[in-house]
């Protein structure tokens, strides 16, 4: 790994993880020394594990030698990727860019479009509109510049992005009403901050749940008659089996 890098890895087990859309990126060498190291050293401490990269959920920073100043950029994976790309000062074309990073055109339109066309114009774009074409040409902006030494450069959420936060939220819920039922089949009996707590402390292993969501799924258990709430105290649910 060269000595001007650094690098933090999250490992976790699938089930923690959402389904991401499988992603043949091709990284840049810098990249690869780094990912390389990582590799050698998990296969030396782990056994019978494998390592599936999921590149749309990281991070980087750049540093940027423009000529007014050197700026530091904070950028998803994807966009370092195609920055690096740039490295040698030449200029690239849209589907030079697409090969040499190996990703569909939905994916190089947009990382281009937040490189080129946003707040951040990073590389320049031929011709100078706010349209990607597959016949336009990129470069390094060398007179970038901005009053902040660092910078977080935005990538749009993805349709698919968003499909990802439902599939999880909906999860959640899942996870949270049948967490309810275990809870109140055994205990037949529990007032509202035990339920509550007994709840959080089943599911802390997987994810943090909100107490307002897990109130709004108690009361949707009671709509659907798995819970009712005692007549006289209404703190108090019961179980119906």
């Amino acid at each position: 790994m060269p000595a001007d890098m650094c690098c933090w890895y999250c490992c976790c087990y699938p089930g923690f993880w959402p389904t991401y859309k499988s992603m043949d990126l091709a990284l840049p060498a810098e990249m690869v020394e780094g990912i390389a190291a990582f590799k050698e050293f998990y296969e030396d401490e782990t056994k019978h594990r494998k390592l599936t990269w999921v590149y749309t959920q990281g991070t980087a920073v750049l540093k940027g030698n423009f000529d007014p100043k050197s700026l530091e950029l904070v950028l998803s994976t994807l966009q370092a990727a195609t920055l690096l790309l740039f490295n040698e000062g030449e200029e690239l074309s849209y589907s030079e860019v697409q090969e040499r990073l190996n990703l569909q055109e939905e994916d190089v339109t947009r990382l281009l479009h937040s490189l080129s066309c946003a707040k951040y114009q990073i590389l320049v774009k031929d011709p100078q509109n706010k349209v990607i074409g597959k016949n336009d040409k990129f470069r390094l902006n060398v007179k970038f510049t901005d009053r902040m030494k660092r910078i977080k450069v935005p990538l749009p959420p993805t349709d698919e992005k968003k499909k990802v936060i439902e599939d999880v939220d909906k999860d959640r819920r899942y996870a949270i009403d049948a967490a309810i039922v275990r809870t109140m089949k055994s205990r037949k009996v529990l007032q509202h901050q035990q339920l509550v707590l007994e709840v959080v402390q089943q599911l802390s292993r997987m994810f943090k749940p909100d107490f307002k969501l897990i109130k709004k799924r108690i009361e949707d258990l009671i709509a659907r008659d798995y819970l009712e709430r005692d007549k006289d105290n209404p703190q108090l649910f019961k179980y119906l089996a």
